[in-house]
C-alpha cells in the first residue's frame, strides 16, 4: 500500500498493524518534497535520514512559515492523544489542504514505551512510520546522549579517586605525560583550564609548585555533585544508589542516583562546584561528549502514514524537563515550508507544563513566536476532571466514561478553561481539538465547544481550517509569564500562580540551592518546573481546576548547559518506575516476518 493512498478499514486495527500495513515512501522522496538535495542529508536505511546542519546556511534569507504548538488539558494516565492530533493535523494540512507542512516531534523514550504510556508515534491512521523504528532506537540519539552523560559521571568520580590517592606532582606528571620524544605539552583543553585559572605559561615545565597544584587539583566536594548517571528505561530501584563500594575504591563510597536519559543535560554544563568555590572545569570532558553526540545534533527526517514530512529530534520529558523537540529542527522546518506553510510541534503533557515551558524557555532561546496553540482534550479526561472515578492504566474504564453524561463533561471543562486562559495570556490564538472516541456523543462534543469558546478559544473542533485561520489572523504581541531578571523565587511563584496556587513553600534544601545558584550568577535563567502531569497542583489526585493550594518545592537543581533552573515539586522523581503490568508484556518479535508486534 502506498503511503499517499491510505485505506481506512473498520473495525480499526491496532496501531502497529496499521503502521505495518503501509509501505513507507523512500525517505529521498520525502526529502525532495522539501526541496532538500542529497547533499543536505545522510541516509539511515531506506526510511530515515539525518538532515545536516549546514542546510541552515543555505536557507538564510528565506521567510518562515506559520508556527503551531500542540498542548493539552491535564491528562489521564492513558494520554489524551496529543501526538495523534499533531500528526493528524499535519496529514490534513498536507495531504488534504495541499499546504506545505512539517511535523516536529521528540524522539520517544523507551521508559514510557515499555512502561505505562506506550509509544509516541501517534495512533490509528495518524502515525509516524516506520512506527517501530520511531519508538525504539531510531538513529541512536538517546543512546549517544546516555553514553556522553555517563562518560562525564565516570570522569568526575574517577578524578576524585585519583586526587585522593596521588600527590600534586604525581597527578601533574600523569596529566602531562611525556610523549615518545620525551617532550611534555598541554593539550587544547588544558590551555582552557590554564586560562580559567589566570595562568599564562605555555609549557608544563614552567609552572611553579603552586601553579601545578592549582592546575592538577579540582578539589571536588562530593556533597556538591549534582550530575547523575542516566539510562533510558524506567527503573525505580536506581533512584538512589551507592557508588564506590569496590575494594579498589575503598573510602570513596557516596550516595547518588540515576535519572532517565531524557532528563539528562548535555552540552555546556556545570555538574558540580569545587570546595574552593570555583566552578569545576567539567568542560574538560565536553569535547569527548561532543564526539559521542556528533551525529545526534542533526534532526532525523521521517514521514507520516500519508507521506507528509516529520522531523524527529531530542526527547526531553515535559514533567521533568522542557518537553519540546529541538530549536534547530523547528528553524530548519520553518524555512523549508516558507510563507503559507505550517510547522506543527508538540509540547508534552498539559499546557500547564508543556506549553508553559515551550513559551518561557524554548521561545526565549529560539526567538520564534507561535501564531497558534492547540489544546487537545478528550471527553474521557473531561469527565474525570468533572468528578468521574479514577482512570487507571491496565484497568477497564468505568461505564460513566462510555455513556453520555453532559453534566460531568461540563463540570470537567473547568480544567479546559484554565488551560485556555493560561495559554491565551501569551498572546497566541488558541484552538481546542477534541480527540474523539466512538463512545463520545454529539451533545458532549457540543458542550466542549461551547465551554471552549466561552473561555476565550479562537475556535474549537474543526481543526485543520481553524488552525489555518487562527494563524492568518494572529496579530497580538507575544508575552512571557515572567521577566528573566526577576529572582528565582519570583519566577517560581509566577508559574505557581498560573497553576492556581495561593503560595509556594520551600524546603531548607531548596532554599540552600536557590541561594547557591543565585551567588553563582545563575538567577537570570528561566525556570523548568519538575511537576506531576496529572494535576495543576503537586497532588496527582487533585483533578479539575484546584485553587488555594500551596505548592511545595522540595529541591532546586540547575541544568546550566540546557539553560534553566529546575525546581522539584512535591514528590516528583526524575527516574520513573514500572507499573504492575508494563507495556512490554504485549511487545514481541514475529520471527516469521521479523516485524515488531504489540507496540502501541
Amino acid at each position: 500500500m502506498n503511503a499517499m493512498t491510505l485505506q481506512v478499514v473498520s473495525p480499526v486495527p491496532t496501531d502497529i498493524d496499521i503502521a505495518n500495513s503501509v509501505e513507507p515512501l523512500h525517505i529521498s522522496v520525502i526529502a525532495k518534497k522539501l526541496n532538500l538535495n542529497p547533499n543536505n542529508y545522510d541516509l539511515y536505511g531506506k526510511y530515515k535520514a539525518k538532515v545536516l546542519l549546514p542546510v541552515i546556511d543555505e536557507l538564510k534569507g528565506r521567510k518562515d512559515g506559520f508556527y503551531v504548538v500542540v498542548g493539552g488539558i491535564t491528562p489521564t494516565p492513558l494520554g489524551e492523544g496529543k501526538s495523534t492530533t499533531t500528526v493528524g493535523l499535519c496529514q490534513a494540512l498536507g495531504a488534504f489542504l495541499d499546504k506545505k507542512v512539517v511535523t516536529t516531534l521528540r524522539q520517544p523514550s523507551q521508559g514510557p514505551t515499555f512502561g505505562i504510556k506506550g509509544g509516541a508515534a501517534g495512533g490509528g491512521y495518524s502515525q509516524v512510520i516506520p512506527m517501530d523504528e520511531f519508538n525504539l532506537h531510531l538513529t541512536g540519539d538517546i543512546h549517544a546522549i546516555t553514553a556522553a552523560n555517563n562518560l562525564l559521571a565516570a570522569a568526575i568520580d574517577t578524578r576524585m579517586f585519583h586526587e585522593s590517592t596521588q600527590s600534586d606532582n604525581a597527578l601533574f606528571n600523569r596529566l602531562c605525560a611525556p610523549n615518545k620524544q620525551g617532550n611534555r605539552r598541554f593539550n587544547d583543553v588544558m590551555y582552557r583550564r590554564l586560562k580559567k585559572l589566570g595562568i599564562t605559561k605555555l609549557k608544563p615545565e614552567d609552572l611553579t609548585l603552586e601553579e601545578v597544584k592549582r592546575f592538577a587539583r579540582l578539589d571536588i566536594d562530593p556533597e556538591t555533585i549534582t550530575w547523575r548517571r542516566v539510562m533510558d528505561v524506567n527503573d525505580r530501584f536506581l533512584r538512589k544508589i551507592t557508588v564506590g563500594q569496590g575494594p579498589d575504591e575503598k573510602g570513596m563510597a557516596r550516595e547518588t542516583g540515576f535519572d532517565i536519559s531524557v532528563a539528562s543535560e548535555n552540552g555546556g554544563f556545570s555538574p558540580h562546584y569545587v570546595s574552593s568555590r570555583h566552578e569545576a572545569p567539567a568542560r574538560q570532558n565536553g569535547d569527548r561528549q561532543r564526539v559521542l553526540m556528533k551525529d545526534a545534533i542533526n534532526p532525523t527526517l521521517m514521514q507520516t502514514l500519508e507521506g507528509t514530512p516529520v522531523f524527529v529530534h531530542v526527547g526531553p520529558f515535559a514533567n521533568i524537563a522542557h518537553g519540546s523537540s529541538s530549536i534547530v529542527a523547528d528553524k530548519i522546518a520553518l524555512k523549508l515550508v516558507g510563507p503559507g506553510g505550517f510547522v506543527v510541534t508538540e509540547a508534552g503533557f498539559g499546557s500547564d507544563i508543556g506549553i508553559e515551558k515551550f513559551m518561557n524557555i524554548k521561545c526565549r532561546y529560539s526567538g520564534l513566536r507561535p501564531q497558534c496553540a492547540i489544546i487537545v482534550a478528550t471527553i474521557r479526561a473531561l469527565k474525570m476532571h468533572g468528578g468521574g472515578p479514577p482512570v487507571t492504566a491496565g484497568k477497564p474504564l468505568d461505564p460513566v466514561y462510555v455513556t453520555e453524561n453532559i453534566a460531568l463533561v461540563e463540570a470537567g471543562c473547568a480544567n479546559l478553561a484554565r488551560h485556555i486562559r493560561s495559554t491565551k495570556a501569551y498572546g497566541v490564538n488558541v484552538v481546542v481539538a477534541v480527540n474523539q472516541f466512538s463512545t463520545d456523543t454529539g451533545a458532549e462534543i457540543a458542550a466542549v465547544r461551547s465551554a471552549a469558546l466561552a473561555a476565550g478559544a479562537y475556535d474549537a473542533i474543526d481543526l485543520g481550517n481553524a488552525v489555518q485561520k487562527a494563524c492568518e489572523s494572529a496579530t497580538g504581541p507575544f508575552n512571557f509569564l515572567y521577566p528573566l531578571d526577576a529572582s528565582i523565587e519570583d519566577k517560581i511563584e509566577a508559574i505557581a500562580t498560573s497553576y492556581g496556587a495561593c503560595g509556594v513553600e520551600y524546603s531548607k534544601q531548596a532554599e540552600k540551592q536557590i541561594k547557591m545558584y543565585t551567588q553563582q550568577g545563575f538567577s537570570g535563567l528561566p525556570i523548568c518546573m519538575a511537576k506531576t502531569q496529572y494535576s495543576f497542583s503537586d497532588n496527582p489526585a487533585a483533578k479539575g481546576a484546584p485553587t488555594g493550594f500551596v505548592l511545595p518545592i522540595r529541591d532546586v537543581r540547575a541544568s546550566i548547559g540546557a539553560g534553566f533552573i529546575y525546581p522539584l515539586v512535591g514528590t516528583m522523581s526524575t527516574m520513573p518506575g514500572l507499573p504492575t503490568r508494563p507495556c512490554f508484556y504485549d511487545i514481541d518479535l514475529d520471527t516469521a516476518t521479523w516485524k515488531v508486534k504489540g507496540l502501541s
